[in-house]
């Protein structure tokens, strides 16, 4: 089993990192580079999270063993260690060799921050740009990024002249790289707050309104408003872009050095939008440049760039919109059979999509009824309570990990108990339940928070390759502090707990924080425990309130603007439930026609067509007899035809006169 466990949750974690990209990104229409890259930076922060564990069981075998081969005599303070008679180690069952931890974590650490302060910067800039060409787009990146890459010079041109001038401390290479771990550590310690403070309250508290249907019914119904809003909006942008666009295609013509770059534009527009501007141009015309004033390569480029802004916002707005009915549509049905005699789940509705045979035949319209309406919402209760209850022990651990004696925090207490014993499975299941809940915290934060339009992660493949690789650059900043975080709240980092041990495979990559003492003793000790008025701010929605009052319609359930919101989508559901049954219907009544109607009319078109057959066939056989008998008079025929037709008059129709009597109606017939 040695190096099994390793392997298999190295095989897990990309197959799980490779799901979430399926559900945000879309493999088909993004760039495979930008894919690559999100999925990479996911995939790297993703292993940390999972192999930490086995890093701490392996340490703590690791330092029983020395303290067997160890005396109490030659111990002399270097280790922690006890009498061989007195203890007796138990190699765990995911023991990961020697040599082997060290070596993955400094390639997955510094492959990472390579990838969250250099490639995805420049990836960002690069897929956003609206160049036409390779070297356009990389021109555009690095210039954006200058001021970048400056700041993070300046950051750590100001840690290395501290260094410089304290006279207790030598330059060396070791030093450099420690306060260059240090700087990043920092800048993702004081993000991880905020994003965990925020999390420890959201996720317990959205659970428990989970339970609550009406709550999640008015919630849909206010994010309809919302989301018409702003459906509305991305149709008008679209509009006025493709405008721009056909002024552009019908200004340059087909000769036109730039018609290359609009041919390039018309490819990312809308195929409807393609084939209105294709119907209008007029590429036999020539340009001149003495008569009109043509756009610049950087005008079309900035056009381009808008045009791709705008066509990503419309598509996803339409994919919302249509998920968002589906949702509204299911609670209303939940609503409705919470109070069904007969205990089915009846759906207003049929699935669109084709459902799994295999779960048709166990989830059945019972089983449904009972999950929906009265198993669920206790599940989702019996969950808060438990999210609840670790996002207490969370902040109490926050608060008090820097208490060696005694010992307070409480995820250190349950190592500690467990290392006594040598359960490694209980100290493995315990790390990774810990790491796991600050994981979701964190990374859930990161999956809902919104910057206007500029970082979006939105499901269903709507999401844009700006916010994916965003999403890769936080969660690879992120990542290391908070496995520091977590070292730190289980007394496994010796910078915490002041013992001589021997450190975990992870702490010894990022070397000895004791070069910067001022971020070692206090800032990654005190500014964790900002997470307590976090927590408060969040329980008591003081951010929700404050965009509310700065024009940002936000859920609030004393709010009036809410209210307005609430009663408005309920309208816009109401609307497209009509149509939507409008559609089926009709669809019902062709269905039903087709059945009823459809053998009878195949038998009546077979009948007409043997028939037409033997007409053929009797004529085909009269035609040589008949053809030179009536040439002659088909010619008159056909002249007195005309005739007729030249000298007859044109018949006014007048609907009313029809309406006014229906018996000359019937007589004319």
């Amino acid at each position: 089993m040695s190096g099994a466990a390793l392997g298999l949750e190295i095989v897990f974690v990309f197959f799980l990192a490779l799901f979430l990209l399926h559900r945000y990104g879309d493999f088909k229409k993004q760039h495979r580079l930008v894919i690559i890259a999100t999925l990479l930076a996911w995939y790297l922060c993703f292993l940390i999270v999972f192999i930490l564990p086995l890093d701490v069981s392996t340490t703590i075998y690791n330092r029983c063993k020395l303290a067997v081969n160890s005396s109490p005599a030659e111990s002399n303070g270097s280790y922690v260690t006890l009498a061989p008679s007195k203890q007796k180690c138990f190699k765990p069952w995911s023991y990961i060799p020697d040599g082997i931890m060290p070596i993955f974590w400094r390639v997955v650490y510094w492959t990472s921050q390579f990838l969250t302060w250099i490639l995805l910067p420049f990836m960002q800039s690069y897929a956003r740009s609206g160049g036409f060409s390779i070297t356009g787009k990389i021109k555009t990146a690095l210039i954006e990024n200058a001021i970048y890459y400056g700041t993070y010079l300046l950051i750590f041109g100001a840690f290395l002249i501290y260094v410089a001038v304290n006279p207790n401390f030598n330059l060396q290479w070791n030093q450099l790289q420690t306060i260059g771990i240090a700087a990043a550590n920092t800048w993702g310690l004081f993000l991880l707050v905020l994003l965990l403070g925020y999390g420890l309250v959201e996720i317990p508290r959205s659970h428990w309104n989970g339970a609550k249907r009406g709550y999640l019914l008015m919630k849909t119904y206010f994010k309809a408003a919302k989301l018409m809003t702003e459906k509305a909006d991305a149709e008008e942008n679209l509009e006025d872009i493709m405008e721009e666009v056909r002024k552009v295609s019908e200004s340059i013509k087909y000769n036109h050095p730039l018609r290359k770059c609009v041919d390039t534009i018309l490819k990312k527009c809308p195929t409807e939008y393609q084939e209105r501007m294709g119907r209008n141009m007029d590429d036999y015309e020539d340009f001149d440049e003495r008569q009109n004033s043509y756009p610049s390569e950087k005008s079309l480029a900035k056009l381009h760039k808008q045009v791709i802004y705008s066509v990503q916002r419309h598509r996803r707005t339409q994919v919302q919109w249509q998920i968002l009915l589906e949702q509204a549509f299911y609670l209303e049905d939940v609503a409705k059979n919470e109070s069904s005699a007969t205990r089915q789940f009846v759906h207003t509705f049929h699935s669109q999509e084709p459902e799994n045979k295999i779960i048709q035949y166990f989830y059945t319209p019972t089983v449904e009824w009972y999950w929906e309406c009265l198993l669920r919402p206790w599940f989702y209760r019996v969950l808060a309570v438990v999210l609840a209850t670790f996002s207490v022990i969370v902040v109490w651990s926050e608060c008090t990990f820097f208490s060696t004696n005694p010992v307070l925090s409480l995820f250190a207490v349950f190592i500690q108990l467990a290392e006594k014993t040598y359960n490694y499975i209980y100290i493995e299941m315990a790390c990774f339940l810990t790491i796991f809940f600050l994981s979701i915290c964190v990374y859930s934060t990161v999956f809902r928070i919104r910057v206007f339009n500029y970082y979006y992660l939105a499901s269903h493949h709507q999401t844009d390759a700006y916010s994916l690789l965003f999403s890769g650059m936080l969660f690879c900043r992120l990542t290391p502090p908070l496995c520091l975080n977590f070292l730190g709240l289980t007394h496994m980092d010796a910078t915490i707990s002041h013992k001589n041990t021997q450190p975990t495979a992870y702490t010894s990559i990022m070397g000895s924080m004791r070069v910067l003492s001022f971020v070692a003793d206090g800032f990654y000790i005190y500014y964790p425990m900002l997470v307590v008025i976090l927590c408060i701010a969040t329980y008591f929605s003081l951010g929700t309130r404050c965009l509310n009052l700065l024009g940002f319609q936000q859920f609030m359930g004393d709010s009036e603007m809410t209210s307005d919101l609430i009663d408005e989508g309920k309208e816009l559901i109401r609307r497209e439930k009509r149509k939507r049954q409008r559609q089926e219907e009709g669809e019902n009544r062709r269905r039903e026609w087709k059945e009823r109607y459809g053998n009878r009319d195949n038998s009546t078109r077979s009948r007409a067509v043997h028939t037409d057959q033997k007409e053929s066939s009797f004529s085909e056989t009269n035609a040589n007899r008949t053809l030179s008998k009536y040439t002659r008079s088909n010619g008159r025929t056909e002249r007195d035809r005309i005739e007729l037709l030249q000298d007859a008059e044109p018949l006014d129709f007048n609907a009313d006169s029809v309406n006014d009597d229906p018996l000359e109606s019937d007589s004319g017939r």
